[in-house]
C-alpha cells in the first residue's frame, strides 16, 4: 500500500472534542491546532508534509481526508501561470482514512492518481475561488458528479453520498496549490462554521510547508542539474591506470553542495586527477564548483607542478569570490616511470592500498584551503608500486555528526584493505559502508589502480651523441609501428623523429632517448639534458634549417616541451587511425 495512504481505527471516542459547542471544546480545538503546528512540516518534502496533515485530521477532526495539489508542482516543482481552474490537473498525494470498509476508499481514490476537476464540482470551485465550500450533507447527485469525473460514479456515489463534505484551498503567498477534502460519515456529526476555520487553520500551516518544500526542492533540482552537468560525462581513459569514480549529493535536509572531481589527460600520456571541495551548499556552491573545475583544467594546460597549479587556482578562486573557500587535492602520474607527483590546500590525506593490502596514509603537507591567504604550497613526488590504489576522496566520506576524521580515515582504510579488487565494486562498497543515512554532506570518491605499461603501449630507445644514429631512429619507429599495427603512421612519424632527434644532437646534452607511447594518442618524446627549448622560426628562401618545427605542426596534432629535472622532454602526439 502507498506509504501515503493512512486507515485508521476509527476510535469514536477521540471525535468526542468535535461534538461540544462549550469553552471546553473550544480550547481542545486551541490545543488541537498547536499539536498540528508541530506535527506538520516536519520535513521539506511535499508527500511527507501531506501525509501529516491527513494523519493528523483522522480521526480526530475527519473520517477520511485527502490532499490534492497540482501536477506541476509535483513533477517539476513548479506552478501553473494561469488560474486555478476546472482546467488544471491536479495529483492526490495522501489518503487516510478511518471507519468501515477503507479498501473501498483507497480503491476508489488511489494515491498519486492525476486528474481534471471540471468546474462544476466542489473541488474546482474551491480552488478556484480560494475559499473554503463545506456540505453539511452531500446529496446523491453531487456525489454522482464526482464520481463521474473519475469513472467511477456508483463507487464514489456509496462513499461520499449524505456524507458531510468540506474542501478547504491551499493557499501560501497568494496562489492556490491544491486543495484539501474533509468528509465525515453519515450518521455522525455534520461540519459547521467553527470546523471551517478549524479547516483553514489546517489547510494555511500545510500550505505554507508544501511551498516551502517546493521551492526547496526546485533550488535543490537546479542545484543538482548544475553539479552534474559540470562534472566530467565520462572519464578519459589513462594509459597505465585504472580509475573508478563516485559523486553523491547530500541529503535533502541540507541540498547539493559544491564536491567535484576530474581526471585530465596532460602530454606525454600522463594523467591529472583531480578532487575538490566547495565549503557550502547550493546553487552558490555547485557554480563556484565548476569555475574552479574549469579553472583548474586551463591551468592543467600549462603543464604546471601541482604545487604550482594549486597556488595559482588560489588566487584565481580569491578573484572569483572571495567569499567562498575551497579544498583541493592534485596529483600527476606518469606512466612510464610510476612517479606520482602531488600537492593539497586544505584538503583531507590522500591514501594508498599497497599490493599487500597494507594501506597508509600519504604524507603530504595540508596548507591552507583556496581562498585563504598567499602561501606558496608544498608538494612530494613518490613512485607507486604496480597494483597499488591511490584513494582522493571528500570530507563528507570520511566525517559525519557521529563519526570524527580520525575515525572515518581508519574506517576508510579498512575498506580499501578488504577483499574487494574490483575499482567498481570496491567504490559501492566503501560508499555504502561509510555513508549511512541522511548525511549533511556530499560525497566525492576517486580510486586509481597503477598497472606496468604492456609492450604495445611503450617501447623505448636509447640514442648516442652521433648524428649517424637518425637512422637508426628511424628504423625504430617503423619496427615498432609495424609491430603495434600502425603502419599507416610509419612515414610522418619518422620525419616527426627525424627532426627531433636531429635537434636533440645538435643543440641538446646526453643523454638522448627516443620513446614511442601509445595511448589515446600517439606520443613521440625525445628527452635530453639541455634545459633549452627549441622555438618555431620562418626560415628564409635561402636559409638550408628552420623548416624542422613548421613540419611537425602540419602533421602533428599538438606538440610542445615540458622540463625535467635534468633537462627536457620535446612531445609530439598524433591521432590514431
Amino acid at each position: 500500500m502507498n506509504r501515503n495512504c493512512v486507515i485508521k481505527d476509527p476510535a469514536p471516542g477521540n471525535r468526542a472534542q468535535w461534538r461540544r459547542s462549550s469553552a471546553a471544546s473550544a480550547h481542545e480545538r486551541l490545543a488541537f491546532l498547536n499539536e498540528a503546528s508541530r506535527r506538520i512540516g516536519s520535513t521539506l518534502d511535499l508527500s511527507e508534509t501531506s501525509r501529516e496533515l491527513v494523519d493528523m485530521a483522522v480521526p480526530r477532526f475527519a473520517d477520511a481526508a485527502a490532499v490534492m495539489v497540482q501536477d506541476r508542482l509535483v513533477a517539476d516543482g513548479e506552478l501553473s501561470s494561469r488560474p486555478v481552474d476546472g482546467t488544471t490537473l491536479v495529483r492526490r498525494v495522501a489518503l487516510a482514512v478511518a471507519g468501515a470498509d477503507p479498501d473501498s476508499w483507497v480503491k476508489t481514490f488511489p494515491v498519486g492518481e492525476s486528474m481534471v476537476y471540471p468546474a462544476i464540482l466542489p473541488q474546482a470551485q474551491c480552488m478556484a475561488v480560494g475559499k473554503p465550500l463545506m456540505y453539511p450533507a452531500l446529496d446523491k447527485e453531487s456525489a454522482r458528479l464526482i464520481g463521474a469525473s473519475m469513472d467511477r460514479e456508483e463507487a464514489v456515489a456509496s462513499l461520499l453520498t449524505d456524507s458531510s463534505f468540506l474542501a478547504v484551498p491551499l493557499r501560501a503567498r497568494g496562489r492556490v496549490l491544491g486543495c484539501v477534502i474533509f468528509t465525515r460519515h453519515p450518521g455522525t456529526r455534520s461540519f459547521e462554521e467553527q470546523d471551517v476555520v478549524v479547516a483553514e487553520d489546517l489547510a494555511a500551516r500545510t500550505a505554507v510547508c508544501i511551498d516551502n518544500a517546493r521551492l526547496y526542492t526546485r533550488e535543490r533540482r537546479t542545484a543538482l542539474t548544475l553539479q552534474s552537468s559540470l562534472l566530467p560525462v565520462e572519464l578519459p581513459q589513462a594509459l597505465g591506470m585504472d580509475i573508478a569514480t563516485r559523486y553523491l549529493p547530500a541529503s535533502d535536509l541540507m541540498g547539493v553542495g559544491g564536491d567535484w572531481y576530474d581526471v585530465i589527460a596532460l602530454p606525454g600520456c600522463r594523467t591529472a586527477l583531480v578532487v575538490g571541495d566547495v565549503m557550502g551548499h547550493g546553487t552558490r556552491a555547485a557554480a563556484t564548483m565548476g569555475q574552479l573545475r574549469t579553472a583548474a583544467r586551463t591551468l592543467a594546460s600549462l603543464d604546471l607542478p601541482p604545487d604550482e597549479v594549486l597556488f595559482r587556482l588560489n588566487l584565481m578562486s580569491q578573484d572569483l569570490d572571495p567569499s567562498q573557500i575551497a579544498t583541493c587535492i592534485y596529483a600527476v602520474y606518469d606512466p612510464v616511470t610510476r612517479n606520482c607527483a602531488l600537492a593539497r590546500a586544505g584538503h583531507v590525506p590522500p591514501i594508498l592500498l599497497h599490493p599487500d593490502r597494507s594501506t597508509e596514509i600519504i604524507d603530504l603537507p595540508a596548507g591552507l584551503p583556496l581562498g585563504i591567504g598567499s602561501d606558496p604550497l608544498e608538494s612530494r613526488e613518490m613512485v607507486l608500486p604496480p597494483g597499488s590504489v591511490l584513494a582522493l576522496y571528500t570530507d563528507g566520506l570520511v566525517e559525519s555528526r557521529e563519526r570524527d576524521l580520525d575515525a572515518g580515515i581508519m574506517g576508510l582504510r579498512r575498506l580499501l584493505a578488504g577483499p574487494v579488487e574490483d575499482l567498481e565494486d570496491m567504490c559501492d562498497v566503501i560508499i555504502s559502508s561509510q555513508r549511512s543515512g541522511h548525511e549533511r554532506d556530499d560525497i566525492a570518491l576517486m580510486v586509481a589502480r597503477v598497472r606496468d605499461l604492456d609492450p604495445d603501449e611503450v617501447a623505448t630507445c636509447p640514442l648516442p651523441s652521433d648524428p649517424r644514429f637518425v637512422s637508426h631512429a628511424r628504423r625504430f619507429v617503423r619496427s615498432t609501428l609495424q609491430r603495434w599495427g600502425l603502419s599507416g603512421l610509419v612515414d610522418s612519424t619518422q620525419l616527426i623523429v627525424s627532426e627531433l632527434v636531429t635537434n636533440a644532437l645538435k643543440h641538446g646534452w646526453p643523454p638522448i632517448e627516443l620513446r614511442l607511447l601509445r595511448g589515446r594518442t600517439l606520443v613521440v618524446e625525445v628527452v635530453d639534458g639541455s634545459p633549452a627549448a627549441p622555438a618555431p622560426r620562418t626560415a628564409t628562401p635561402d636559409e638550408d634549417t628552420g623548416r624542422g618545427l613548421q613540419l611537425i605542426k602540419r602533421f602533428a596534432y599538438r606538440w610542445g616541451t615540458r622540463p625535467t629535472p635534468y633537462g627536457k622532454i620535446v612531445w609530439v602526439e598524433q591521432h590514431l587511425p
